[in-house]
């Protein structure tokens, strides 16, 4: 690990712990200098990596999507003193857990963010024009999102039920469509 990375961690560390219990940090007031970029990939699978190696901790894990924030020019861990642009496959969270509350949906990512699915956390499913293949996710916070695992789409299919021709699931007073019947998510 080359110095400013090592500066860089400690720094996203010691900004991460600044949030109490699991709240998060202000990074969306966090306006520091673009530092350059770090080696951490968050892969398509959810893998967060850094240097080639995955990051086995889930604490440390837990810590840097805490000071994540997707600005114009990509995803970076920001500080109050650095942003870092880091690589993500695909979405940076993963939806891994679903359970209904009542009329509520709540959702758990794989790094510990609970979202109830509303108006302020949509779910969203595009099809693929080519192979059919659904594309789910919904939004956990400041336009970071999360991947939503095949196992939990099954189970959104499996509840829903059909409005205009569509597969329809309610949660927080809103609809979400899941895709038209007959397309691949029956």
């Amino acid at each position: 690990m080359t110095e400013t990375s090592d500066t860089g961690l400690a720094a996203v560390a010691a900004a991460a712990r600044q949030a109490p219990g699991h709240g998060l940090p202000p990074v969306h007031l966090w306006h520091p200098e673009h530092c350059g970029e770090i080696d951490i990939v968050v892969r398509a699978d959810g893998t967060w990596m850094h240097e080639g190696s995955p990051i086995g901790r889930k604490e440390l894990v837990r810590l840097f999507s805490t000071v994540l924030r997707l600005d114009p020019d990509g995803y970076h861990l920001v500080t109050p003193v650095e942003k870092m642009r880091i690589t993500v496959e695909d979405l940076p969270f993963r939806a891994v857990a679903m359970q209904r509350d009542g009329d509520d949906l709540i959702f758990t990512t794989d790094v510990g963010d609970t979202v109830v699915a509303g108006a302020d956390h949509p779910i969203v499913v595009e099809t693929d024009a080519v192979t059919g293949e659904p594309s789910p996710r919904i939004h956990v916070r400041a336009g970071l999102e999360a991947r939503i695992v095949r196992a939990i789409f099954y189970d959104l299919v499996e509840m829903a039920g059909v409005e205009d021709g569509r597969l329809t699931v309610r949660s927080g007073g809103q609809a979400f469509a899941l895709g038209p019947m007959g397309a691949g998510v029956e």
